[in-house]
């Protein structure tokens, strides 16, 4: 049955009252997912670029790229596809900040804001349901690659791949979230999404070693928090990295507290 916006203000109300927060963070998270299960065009979007950039890019550059030091059977498939997986992550992450705005705007958001709840699990139920979501569609682009050709070298890996999923989303998220709370312009966000999405993207390494970049430019990909979550994915499921995997796990662990603790600040001082 479909939660509405008063339905869902009323139980987080009354789980407050029953002592519950963990009740709070599961009802804002439940309504992320039914928000995202039900907008099966934004499924079906979210997983054709991915498709898209494989088909093209992976088979197209195949036969004519090689990786120096990698390990054997690793072609530009594979090397591409954690790229695609962490651009997914990343897409879904940023623009999930725009469901506060959206909210906003259809009066939701005064509804939370007033009841009375604690802000700061009402933006981890959010940020927990941002999460859930990009990691599906993570998981379902690693799906269609497999379609593609793309093996798995170390299947062991793939747990830690799907940490660094978590901390990419929760990152992203965070800094999403944060953007969204300090804007009142839901075209203004998307502008600036789309300004600072696609600089993360390509400066990432996502599409050729960082090692590959000139002197000048590497200093800008190796403050970007998406290359150690690309190089960690790479290194968890192809056995390629740059980084070691230790390095790249403390990096965006620490990174993701500090954007999630700065989404949650912002998010808290919201005037509605």
């Amino acid at each position: 049955m479909e939660l509405n916006n008063s339905q869902i203000s009323k139980n987080i109300s009354e789980s407050f009252n029953g002592g519950s927060i963990g009740q709070t963070i599961y009802v804002m998270w439940l309504r992320e997912m039914k928000r995202f299960l039900r907008a099966k065009s934004r499924l079906i979007s979210t997983l054709a670029m991915p498709f898209f950039f494989l088909l093209t890019m992976g088979f197209g550059l195949n036969s004519s790229f090689t990786l120096p030091g990698s390990p054997r059977g690793v072609n530009y498939l594979n090397f591409l596809v954690p790229s695609i997986i962490g651009m997914t992550m990343l897409f879904t992450s940023l623009f999930a900040g725009i469901s506060v705005l959206w909210d906003r705007e259809f009066g939701f958001l005064k509804e939370i804001m007033v009841a009375p709840v604690k802000r700061s699990a009402v933006i981890l139920g959010r940020i927990a349901g941002g999460i859930t979501t990009a990691l599906i569609q993570g998981i379902l682009t690693l799906i269609v690659s497999f379609f593609l050709g793309f093996k798995i070298l170390n299947p062991f890996g793939f747990i830690l791949a799907f940490v660094f999923m978590i901390l990419i989303g929760g990152s992203f998220i965070g800094f999403g979230v944060a953007i969204a709370s300090v804007m009142t312009d839901t075209q203004g966000f998307s502008s600036i999404m789309n300004l600072i999405t696609f600089p993360i993207f390509l400066l990432s390494g996502a599409f050729f070693p960082v090692s590959n970049f000139p002197s000048w430019l590497r200093p800008f990909a190796y403050i970007n928090p998406l290359t150690y979550g690309i190089d960690g994915l790479r290194g968890s499921l192809i056995g390629f990295a740059q980084f070691p995997l230790s390095l790249s796990l403390g990096i965006l662990l620490g990174v993701g507290f500090l954007m999630v603790a700065l989404g949650s600040y912002l998010f808290s001082k919201i005037e509605v």
